[in-house]
């Protein structure tokens, strides 16, 4: 099978100027990638206020809201749009659900959401969500998104959340949209066995971890009688400036079953609009993409 191959949106560092947005992402699409993929972050941490802040975003890491960000994209592009991932337990699932089928609408059905359970505890404080309990209210809010996505009207009773006769309107066109995860731990590689369409992996190509995470994977998929083959794996292909380490990459991730790959010019060096749209106009050619 041959990989989907899109990009990952620079969020930290193609800045807040709209017009570099509109022509990066034009630039994709004519260069002739399917899909743009985005980070998620509310908020950032003050280091000044959380001394010994180790990760590598803090407040002023620069990001676009990915749902914002993609109705604009919708308007200006035919690219498939991904979260990648967007933090779901800090959020309520109504409105994920809401926010979810308005950008699949707008899209015409070109709309992967991708959610993570979240690191950031700083996040979760401001936005009133318990980070402790976060991984047993995740798995609750995915059977409720695809409800909402795919039913009138849902009455629940949980241990976290309560619906009584309500539903969204308008329903996406997926019903429901495709649902990937950000994974890292044997839990949640079960959970993307037993749940999920696709997930994006943290790891290398044809590693023993890679390896080990598959088998996790297609093995809760059997027992809870899905077909393994059915869940996609979308990696990201650092571009380096090298052509040939480039090609060799996603040539791994190709024979480690990758159905999708991004390539990420976020890198030392490039920080400009048009050095990212040069670096993507290399990568391209070194992947033999044909310019829409």
């Amino acid at each position: 099978m041959t990989p989907r191959i899109g990009v990952i949106f620079p969020q930290t560092t193609l800045g807040a100027d709209r017009i570099a947005v509109r022509a990066y992402a034009q630039a994709v699409e004519e260069l002739g990638y399917t899909h743009l993929r985005a980070a998620d972050h509310v908020l950032g941490a003050d280091r000044a206020a959380h001394p010994g802040w180790t990760r590598p975003y803090d407040v002023d890491s620069t990001f676009h809201e990915p749902f914002v960000l993609f109705g604009y994209l919708a308007a200006i592009t035919s690219l498939e749009l991904a979260t990648a991932v967007i933090i779901l337990p800090q959020r309520q699932t109504a409105l994920v659900a809401k926010q979810a089928a308005e950008v699949d609408l707008l899209t015409g059905g070109r709309f992967r959401l991708g959610i993570g359970v979240g690191w950031n505890h700083v996040e979760f404080e401001a936005l009133g969500q318990d980070f402790d309990n976060r991984g047993r209210r995740y798995d609750e809010q995915i059977t409720l998104l695809r409800r909402y996505w795919t039913e009138r009207s849902i009455t629940h009773r949980g241990e976290f959340e309560t619906v009584t006769g309500a539903g969204i309107a308008p329903h996406p066109v997926q019903r429901p949209i495709p649902l990937w995860f950000g994974a890292g731990s044997v839990p949640a590689y079960r959970r993307i066995g037993r749940l999920g369409d696709g997930w994006f992996p943290q790891l290398a190509p044809g590693s023993a971890e890679l390896q080990a995470a598959q088998r996790v994977i297609n093995r809760a998929a059997v027992e809870a009688g899905r077909d393994p083959a059915a869940i996609g794996l979308e990696a990201g292909v650092p571009w380096t400036g090298s052509a040939d380490e480039l090609a060799e990459k996603a040539q791994a991730w190709r024979e480690s079953g990758a159905t999708h790959l991004a390539v990420n010019t976020t890198q030392p060096g490039i920080t400009t609009v048009d050095q990212h749209i040069d670096a993507l106009t290399r990568a391209a050619a070194a992947l033999d993409l044909k310019p829409a």
